[in-house]
């Protein structure tokens, strides 16, 4: 894991000229029952042709790119398997599939593979779904990296062939992002599904799935009614993998909450063998203290005892730095299920405290 804090763009248009995005000076009226524009993988025709009214493309990036640099632009997909890899610079974009399991956006980057430019893509590049503009919404879809994340795992881990950065993003969250929102998604990886890294997310009843630190970054996000699956890891380990990494930075109050979600596995996920998280340090970083809290979940029994896990992080100086969970903003409140336990090592949140953790409270003055 090792996506870069890079400075956040500007929002004026001179940016995004730099950027080669010019508004769209000649958009379409928006009907007042319907969507802007139209995907469709079945289309052969010229791109923004008009079907039925409306612009209509053959693939994904192609509408974005027709939108307007700001507004309310909604993009629909019929149902298809879009394999593209695909970037949101633009603000006020929405996103939505007509069926959630048949609108597929799926790629198969991994950090450690090659662009075609040159150099790696690394664990933010690797994403199948990237978002760096503001207001951008995801509605009935599924996000997937395919990265062959078990193939690997089965290979020798000495032999040529075995990749070593193996970590693959459905969706990274990063830029000048700041209030995104998905709702009936479903987002699907191994080794770090998604990455809200910047900025306030809300996720409501997502399907997140994965294995090793697979809800992991620095922004602030909501996760309401979700549910999140554990995947097994592909090799023989006590320890599956980390529900959530969180790099949340000091200053921030907020980091992921997870309010009444369902805390899953897939077959071949043994008991106790997935802990809730662990902090991420990027670079060592003394000033990012993570926090993860589960509000009324409901946890399948592949989750540990302890709950939570330490984490090893390398600073820039070299110097190899081990951070334990105690030093980390990491509580619950009211867990159940086979995977629940209260001890020293989870600990909880008092009555008194929930009032601190509302979406209002974390989102602001945003109302998704």
């Amino acid at each position: 894991m090792n996506p870069d804090r890079r400075q956040f763009l500007t929002r004026s248009s001179l940016a995004f000229a730099a950027l080669g995005l010019g508004a769209c000076a000649s958009a379409p009226a928006k009907p007042k029952d319907g969507p802007d524009s139209v995907v469709d993988a079945t289309f052969t025709g010229k791109a923004g042709s008009l079907i039925n009214g409306r612009p209509t493309y053959q693939t994904v990036q192609q509408a974005l790119d027709a939108a307007p640099v700001f507004g309310d632009w909604w993009v629909q997909l019929k149902p298809g398997r879009y394999v593209e890899k695909i970037t949101v610079m633009k603000s006020g974009l929405r996103l939505t599939g007509e069926d959630r399991e048949r609108c597929v956006l799926s790629f198969d980057a991994y950090a450690g593979q090659v662009k075609p430019t040159g150099g790696f893509w690394g664990t933010d590049g690797s994403a199948t779904l990237t978002i760096r503009g503001t207001d951008f919404s995801a509605e009935s879809l599924t996000i997937e990296n395919s990265f062959d994340y078990l193939g690997n795992m089965a290979r020798d881990r000495n032999g040529p062939d075995f990749i070593r950065g193996s970590q693959a993003l459905a969706v990274y969250i990063g830029g000048q992002a700041d209030r995104c929102s998905f709702r009936n998604v479903s987002l699907l990886g191994y080794q770090d599904t998604l990455c809200p890294h910047v900025g306030r997310s809300y996720f409501e009843r997502c399907l997140i799935a994965g294995n090793v630190d697979f809800i992991f970054g620095g922004g602030q996000a909501w996760f309401e009614e979700c549910e999140l699956r554990a995947r097994p890891a592909g090799y023989a380990t006590t320890k599956a993998g980390y529900l959530t990494a969180p790099s949340t930075h000091v200053s921030e109050k907020y980091g992921f909450v997870f309010n009444r979600c369902r805390l899953s596995r897939e077959a071949g996920v043994a008991n106790a063998s997935v802990a809730l998280g662990r902090p991420w340090h990027p670079n060592g970083a003394a000033d990012a203290i993570g926090q993860s809290v589960f509000l009324e979940c409901w946890m399948d029994a592949h989750i540990t005892a302890e709950g939570w896990d330490s984490m090893s992080s390398t600073t820039k100086t070299g110097e190899r730095v081990t951070y334990t969970p105690e030093q980390s903003r990491f509580f619950e409140y009211k867990s159940s299920g086979p995977g629940a336990a209260i001890n020293a090592r989870r600990r909880q949140l008092a009555e008194t405290q929930l009032t601190d953790f509302s979406r209002d409270k974390l989102l602001g003055s945003w109302h998704p």
